[in-house]
């Protein structure tokens, strides 16, 4: 009897030991100061401007605009900013481009966590958004939206699908795609992952930087910036 009251308690401890942990609310830095603060202790944590960093690079500012999968406009500026090792690296990469004849075009980067908040309140469809409970990478200042450009024309590469599709097609990994249009994708997955991103599985124009999760969640808005 007494063993067995002895094995009943150890389950019950081991369950309680074992059981995951209830998460906590996600951390959210949302005071500029605070943030300044920050950057000025490490200056990776810093926000640069990628139009200001790295020279030829094109901005299409989606979520400035009513042309997005929202058909709203939840930017009041078009600017695209990421984190210091970010921009660095997105540098190179713009170089090794230019040695091709090519270069870079910004959909989106840095996104105000209020802003993912709002696109995963009106998006229809929530398997595209991120949940505001973990946050985006582009709250982070880790993720880039982009394409590739010709630098002579101005005009963008051929890509599967046009940015914020959701076809099948716009899988980093579809084959069922002209030759050329694939020859395009793969350069710039196979670029910018050879420079610490790695492309999201179902979206070609998504990559997410190396480090993110060294990074906080960001709610400062473009204005302050």
């Amino acid at each position: 009897m007494i063993q067995s009251i002895s094995l009943i308690l150890w389950i019950l401890v081991f369950n309680q030991q074992s059981a995951p942990a209830t998460p906590g609310p996600i951390k959210v830095i949302k005071s500029f100061s605070a943030y300044q603060r920050a950057f000025q202790r490490d200056l990776n944590l810093e926000l640069l401007e990628l139009k200001k960093e790295i020279p030829g690079i094109e901005l299409d500012i989606r979520y400035a605009t009513n042309n997005n999968f929202m058909k709203i406009a939840v930017y009041k500026q078009a600017r695209a900013f990421a984190r210091r090792p970010v921009v660095m690296q997105l540098k190179k990469v713009q170089l090794a481009l230019n040695k091709k004849g090519y270069g870079l075009k910004i959909y989106d980067a840095y996104r105000p966590y209020t802003v993912t908040k709002t696109l995963y309140l009106k998006a229809k469809n929530k398997n595209f958004v991120a949940p505001p409970k973990i946050g985006s990478r582009h709250n982070r200042g880790c993720a880039i939206d982009l394409t590739l450009i010709d630098m002579k024309t101005g005009k963008e590469l051929e890509m599967p699908t046009p940015y914020d599709s959701f076809s099948p097609m716009a899988a980093a990994n579809y084959k069922a795609l002209p030759a050329p249009t694939l020859k395009n994708r793969d350069l710039l997955i196979q670029v910018m992952q050879a420079h610490g991103f790695r492309v999201l599985s179902n979206e070609w124009w998504h990559f997410d930087f190396r480090d993110y999760r060294k990074y906080d969640l960001l709610d400062i808005p473009f204005e302050k910036l």
